[in-house]
């Protein structure tokens, strides 16, 4: 059985150890040895731990033999994306542009996964400083899709997603700050959770008021999901938007939740396999009591003109500096994007944020309506390794359409396991839900993984 311990949920796990059914350092050598498998062929860490990792597991099985009060999580394997700081260890970004800084101290995340007893196993992959949505960069290369190699994993949170799609810890830490929890959770078969703004923080986001970007759980289960975010939520001091965080409401019934359905979005078409997924998750939702109705409006169709303003003058006045001395060290993508930034003026983005403003009033006339919104999480599935990507680009606008306007919104929205395309890579639906409503949407995600599974089978992990 030990040797199988990889593919079991991070909520079994913790039960299994709390119980001594199976010890932590069993569970991490399984899990070690499945990461250095599958790191082999996917490319998934910047960083590995895996001394840390079982030093710490060893630790945890003397807290079970000891007796007292366990975390929830005690024993769990868990990865972190290398935009995410702890303490003593580089943060790199994915850049060779500058040398990485050491952090002094853990992010609140990792401070209170570690306090709930889970243990880094890693720092995963990314593209230089969280740029695209699709994972390669100068620093590590390409990130594989574990069901597919010549297709990406999505990003930039790819190297947490195509580790828990092949068995590398069931949890993993992303950020997204235009998608990139949501798209790598579609692209290969996983739950992503973007919470409400502020609903976990975000302490080191240089302008707390004007935040769109979001530090989030993945995992391989809606379950495991709630669970780390459960973990990961609550006030902060230095992140504003936490202190006003409300408790969770009780989980509702999916019976009787009103969901608008949005099948193409903005001003762009989606991709008939993907309609064929979203197709029979409409059932399955429908079948559980959901009442779902068209959901047409407008108020999408600029938003990547206000997304393109917001993220690519942030690059050019975080980066641009370093872009200056770094020159070609740095990807071409990202210093394409920090030119198109320079290019706009302080009116430009004050008008941005105006129009951001507006979206978040319209959206908020939509939850009027609905209980939620569901949406394909990506226009078609998974592309090729080299599709680009970068938020600047066409590409992003168009494949990546549902995403960035919740980053800009603030809301709250979870990409769930819909089906396969042809070729067989995963594909995700999205929902959204009002602000402070991650529970509907964890509601009725949990009766999707029901009825559709979870995704249902294992890539080739060969």
């Amino acid at each position: 059985m030990t040797t199988e311990l990889w593919r079991l949920p991070a909520k079994r796990l913790a039960a299994m150890i709390a119980a001594r059914q199976v010890s932590s350092v069993e569970v991490m050598d399984s899990v070690l040895a499945q990461a250095e498998r599958q790191h082999a062929r996917l490319n998934l860490f910047v960083l590995p731990l895996f001394e840390q990792a079982r030093d710490s597991a060893r630790v945890a099985e003397k807290a079970v033999m000891a007796g007292g009060p366990l975390g929830p999580l005690l024993g769990v394997p868990v990865t972190v994306k290398d935009n995410v700081a702890m303490a003593g260890l580089p943060t790199s970004n994915g850049s060779l542009a500058t040398p990485a800084p050491v952090a002094a101290a853990d992010w609140a995340v990792v401070a209170r996964l570690r306090a709930a007893g889970a243990i880094p196993i890693g720092k995963t992959t990314l593209p230089e400083f969280a740029h695209k949505v699709l994972t390669d960069g100068p620093q590590t290369g390409v990130t594989r899709n574990p069901w597919n190699l010549e297709r990406t994993p999505g990003g930039s949170s790819g190297g947490a997603s195509a580790a828990l799609a092949a068995g590398v810890a069931p949890l993993a830490i992303g950020t997204d700050g235009g998608g990139s929890i949501r798209c790598p959770a579609s692209c290969t078969g996983v739950v992503g959770l973007k919470v409400t703004l502020g609903r976990i923080p975000n302490e080191t986001f240089p302008d707390p008021f004007g935040n769109y970007a979001f530090v989030g759980p993945m995992a391989r289960s809606v379950a495991d999901c709630a669970l780390m975010a459960s973990v990961m939520q609550g006030p902060d001091p230095f992140d504003p938007y936490s202190l006003g965080a409300p408790p969770h409401p009780p989980r509702p019934a999916v019976k009787g939740l009103r969901i608008g359905w949005v099948e193409h979005f903005a001003r762009y078409r989606t991709h008939p396999e993907v309609l064929a997924c979203m197709a029979r998750a409409r059932a399955a939702l429908e079948a559980a009591g959901a009442v779902i109705e068209p959901l047409d409006t407008s108020c999408f169709d600029d938003a990547f003109d206000t997304y393109m303003v917001v993220a690519t003058t942030a690059h050019a006045a975080r980066l641009g500096p370093l872009e200056e001395k770094a020159g070609e060290r740095m990807t071409t993508s990202l210093r394409e994007s920090i030119e198109i930034g320079r290019r706009f003026s302080a009116m430009d983005l004050v008008r941005a944020m105006d129009r951001r403003g507006v979206l978040f009033r319209a959206v908020q006339r939509i939850f009027a309506r609905f209980d939620l919104i569901a949406t394909p999480t990506m226009l078609a599935p998974p592309p090729a390794l080299d599709a680009g990507g970068s938020v600047a680009s066409a590409f992003y606008a168009e494949w990546a359409a549902p995403l960035y306007p919740f980053n800009l919104t603030g809301h709250p929205a979870a990409s769930i396991p819909a089906g396969f395309s042809v070729e067989g890579t995963p594909v995700g639906l999205q929902l959204v839900g009002p602000w402070h409503g991650e529970e509907r949407i964890l509601g009725a995600s949990a009766a999707l993984e029901e009825a559709l599974g979870s995704p249902g089978c294992w890539p080739a992990l060969t």
